[in-house]
């Protein structure tokens, strides 16, 4: 059986871009680009919590890192360094070649070195460290929204919970929407190109993992702000064409989880830029409410022009139990 070095030998170690010193020694060696501040973030995968122990690893390994990609392109920061750290239930060759393939092509992908990490024996469980940069003063937080600000969502939001959905058994989904829901839970795409784009548009921003509404109630508490969601407005359409449940599918949408689609505010003259931008990427961008003064009040607007509190939220880890949903 190969020792764990050899393990990180065979399939971590490998020609870093923009790394001092990376894998193999005590520490890395990382050097800022001048004028440029680290923005750092860790997530944490558990089998059984955030994703099924059969999961296909490769799928497995992209996950883990596009997670954390995430994390940083809601900062409007450019991911470069990450360190990532394995419990391994047993010292499977084939299924570690795998998951480092997942892992290295996002880490293509999006730039990023591996620049060290650490493996043991213990229940599957899979954490990254990131760490990229972004220039002083351009950090985009979940505190800076004012009311006045408009509400905007990257993307589809829900179809990573429907594809969970379907999954588990609990949804009918039709054969190309499948798929497509199935591929966005297991590997979703980071929005970092958006992320850079809006710095300087964007007021506040940050990833949706654990459902819109959910997320959304960070940065009201951060900026200490109010919202109205317009469900008209809503990117309701592309979920109810799989034939699932409407209820369902809105459910998902507002309180599903894993979509890693980018919610941001913004104030309203910077409408034209932001509508620019969803052309440039090829990205649909919904403009999905408002921001108010009411100090975290956070309701839905229906289409009958009525307000009410959601029914329901997102995800909490220790309010829930596990329903691999996302770090």
């Amino acid at each position: 059986m190969p020792s764990e070095f050899d393990l990180i030998r065979r399939h971590f170690t490998r020609p870093a871009h923009h790394t001092e010193l990376a894998v193999g020694d005590d520490a890395a060696l990382l050097a800022p680009r001048p004028g440029m501040r680290l923005a750092v973030s860790t997530d944490m995968l558990v089998a059984g919590t955030h994703f099924f122990a059969d999961t296909d690893p490769e799928g497995l390994g992209w996950k883990t890192l596009a997670v954390n990609v995430s994390d940083l392109a809601a900062m409007g920061a450019e991911p470069r360094w990450a360190f990532l750290a394995l419990a391994l239930p047993q010292a499977e060759e084939r299924w570690i070649a795998a998951f480092a393939r997942g892992f290295f092509a996002c880490a293509d992908a999006f730039g990023v070195d591996l620049a060290g990490g650490d493996t043991t024996r213990g229940p599957l469980t899979l954490s990254v460290t990131i760490a990229g940069e972004v220039p002083a003063g351009a950090a985009i937080t979940r505190g800076g929204a004012r009311a006045g600000d408009e509400l905007w969502i990257s993307g589809q939001p829900g179809r990573a919970a429907l594809g969970l959905a379907a999954l588990r058994g609990e949804a009918e989904l039709d054969a190309p929407q499948r798929t497509e829901f199935v591929d966005a839970l297991l590997r979703p795409q980071p929005r970092v190109a958006l992320g850079l784009a809006l710095r300087g548009l964007a007021s506040a921003m940050l990833d949706v993992s654990d459902g819109l509404l959910g997320d959304l109630r960070h940065i009201l508490e951060c900026s200490a702000a109010g919202a109205i969601v317009e469900t008209a407005a809503l990117p309701l359409a592309a979920l109810t064409a799989s034939g699932a449940d409407t209820a369902l599918c809105r459910r998902c949408l507002l309180a599903g989880g894993d979509d890693y689609e980018l919610l941001f505010t913004a104030p309203p003259r910077h409408r034209s830029e932001i509508e620019s931008l969803s052309a440039r990427f090829g990205l649909a961008l919904h403009r999905i409410g408002h921001l108010t003064a009411e100090r975290s009040v956070l309701l839905l607007r229906e289409a009958d022009g009525g307000l009410a509190a959601p029914p329901a939220y997102g995800y909490d880890h220790f309010a829930q139990d596990p329903i691999l949903t996302s770090p």
